[in-house]
């Protein structure tokens, strides 16, 4: 008998300098969180700048090939129409340059790349684009 009550003590005691030891690190989940909160926070502001970027580029090869099919069937005001026609005023889109380039007819259309949100932005992002003519001047 004496055996098993100097077991159950041993047992209890280290139990008892388990639990002293808890009120200690009591909040670190909490400190830990709003440390890598600011990283968290960049890394999601990184990976959608990737996005805005990935979709300025086909936003802009869209609408250089529409422009460029456009203009090669009716001429140089349709294909600015076609080019501003898919692109809302945020990507801030200057004019499509357009033109005949022998029996091609060329597209260029270029978009600011946009900074987290469109309409603030900085450079800018160019597709380009040519279709077959299929009118005679």
């Amino acid at each position: 008998m004496a055996a098993r009550r100097g077991t159950r003590a041993s047992g209890r005691g280290r139990n008892r300098d388990r639990d002293r030891g808890r009120g200690r690190d009591r909040g670190q989940v909490a400190v830990e969180f709003v440390g890598m909160v600011p990283l968290i926070l960049l890394l999601v502001a990184a990976v959608w700048e990737c996005v805005l970027i990935g979709y300025a580029f086909s936003l802009a090869g869209n609408a250089a090939d529409e422009a460029a099919r456009a203009g090669a069937v009716t001429g140089d005001a349709a294909c600015v129409a076609a080019a501003r026609e898919h692109i809302s005023a945020a990507w801030n889109m200057p004019d499509p340059q357009c033109g005949k380039s022998g029996n091609i007819y060329k597209a260029t259309v270029t978009l600011e790349i946009p900074v987290l949100f469109p309409g603030l932005s900085f450079d800018g992002i160019t597709g380009t684009a040519g279709a077959a003519m299929e009118r005679e001047d």
